[in-house]
């Protein structure tokens, strides 16, 4: 989880990465003197990015014949609901799952927040690994001794009775004395305060897949390989006295171990004759290819596409004949691995409308227990607009409400049909306007004396 999280933010192996060198007796040491340069070509973050906002970049869409039910998920399902559904999806990406947490804040309402993954530990009630029987949150938080500033690793219980809150002391859970446990609902009937909890754990998972693995197993060495690729063109470029190798004549002041290390560190080396021969030190030079570089590098990022199922937005498909059937084909990989996420995804939403429902119905909304809505995803999709608009203007035999549904340019299917049948009543009106009007002329015509 953590290689995921600090992989995406940019800290990768390459940034520990130290130049070794043949050392006495032929083992490698670190020699702080070559170039070593540590270039990080961050396409592993590229490729979560792409496959969030491929699938949540845009809203959610409710669908339900109970209008007055989906109005109330409206409400709830909101813009800032959607922020913090992309930061789930970004976290079951990195690190195989998200977190939800409904709860009510200290306001009184309804709220749903995310928990960060590595704070999680769970215990599952079943073997499939889908409902929470209760977990364990740890995290680290500030707090005083006195005028210093310490860090202090906290612990809260979730199940079925609440919350629980300790403190991580020497690998034990010690009770807060200062936090009790709470429930996790307050209800006040006048001066009456009165706790109850859910009748489930409310922490929902949000998985990448069944498996929980992590993007990143998937990637990592490609990701390595294309930072080391970059790294090591750029010290060989430095190298320019280095780049050879070299054959000695009639050397034998130094093993080769300690002559390869004061070559590497200081860059020469002393010669001397030898029974009236000169020594000397001829070179082979090594000469460093560039397109060597760009041919593995480019094979090392379309694998890293291919392996974690994203696409190549500089496809050749798309450069000579971009139609739709070609574009559908550069998307197949991010469409196999959209339909799984979809897939948990729909499930843990199952898991959280019971206690959004478990809302609505506490607080007097309406009872909505068994009332069936669609979660549909909007996946931002590259489309050949023009062919797409032109198949639906043939479409006469589709429903106009159907074809609005999957027009490129039409955003509120509702509000077109609104807007349609204004302007046909407009028209409707100038019509009966212009006959009215011709009507009178025409009386006005047949009226009149003919001189």
């Amino acid at each position: 989880m953590l290689t995921g999280e600090l992989y995406y933010e940019g800290e990768q192996d390459i940034l520990k990465r130290e130049r070794m060198v043949i050392g006495k007796g032929g083992r490698l040491e670190i020699n702080k003197n070559l170039p070593n340069n540590k270039i990080l070509d961050n396409q592993y973050a590229k490729l979560v990015d792409q496959k969030v906002n491929y699938q949540l970049a845009k809203p959610i869409t409710l669908e339900s014949e109970n209008q007055a039910y989906l109005k109330a998920l409206e409400t709830i399902f909101n813009r800032r609901f959607h922020r913090t559904l992309k930061q789930v999806g970004q976290d079951a990406l990195n690190t195989g799952i998200g977190w939800l947490y409904p709860y009510y804040d200290e306001q009184g309402d309804f709220s749903i927040k995310r928990f960060a993954p590595h704070e999680i530990i769970p215990f599952w009630k079943d073997s499939d690994l889908t409902e929470v029987d209760f977990a364990v949150r740890i995290y680290t938080t500030v707090a005083y001794e006195g005028d210093k500033e310490v860090v202090v690793e906290k612990a809260e219980v979730y199940s079925a009775n609440g919350v629980e809150y300790y403190e991580w002391f020497n690998g034990r859970l010690v009770p807060e004395v200062t936090s009790e446990s709470r429930a996790y609902i307050t209800v006040y009937n006048g001066e009456e305060k009165l706790e109850v909890n859910w009748k489930r754990v409310p922490l929902i998972p949000f998985k990448f897949n069944s498996s929980e693995i992590p993007l990143i197993k998937r990637v990592k060495s490609l990701q390595d390989g294309i930072n080391v690729m970059l790294s090591d063109f750029e010290n060989n470029m430095q190298e320019d006295a280095r780049n050879t190798i070299l054959v000695l004549h009639n050397y034998d002041g130094q093993d080769l171990g300690e002559f390869r290390r004061n070559l590497s560190i200081y860059g020469a080396v002393k010669v001397r004759s030898a029974d009236g021969v000169k020594g000397g030190v001829d070179t082979l030079t090594v000469t460093v290819n560039a397109d060597n570089y760009k041919a593995i590098l480019a094979l090392f990022k379309k694998a890293l596409v291919e392996n974690g199922r994203g696409y190549d937005a500089k496809d050749e498909r798309m450069s000579n004949n971009p139609n739709q059937m070609n574009i559908q084909s550069m998307y197949s990989d991010i469409e196999l691995d959209a339909n799984g996420i979809e897939t948990e995804f729909q499930a843990s939403f199952e898991q959280l409308l019971w206690f959004v429902n478990q809302h609505l119905a506490n607080t007097g909304q309406g009872d909505f227990e068994g009332e069936k809505v669609d979660i549909i995803f909007n996946r931002d999709i590259l489309i050949n607009e023009k062919e797409v608009v032109e198949v639906l203007e043939k479409s006469s035999y589709m429903p106009l409400e159907s074809r609005l549904a999957q027009h490129p340019y039409v955003k509120d299917v509702q509000l077109e049909l609104k807007r349609l049948k204004e302007e046909q009543q407009q028209q409707m009106d100038m019509m009966d306007n212009y006959d009215t009007t011709f009507q009178q002329k025409q009386g006005e015509l047949n009226g009149k004396e003919t001189p």
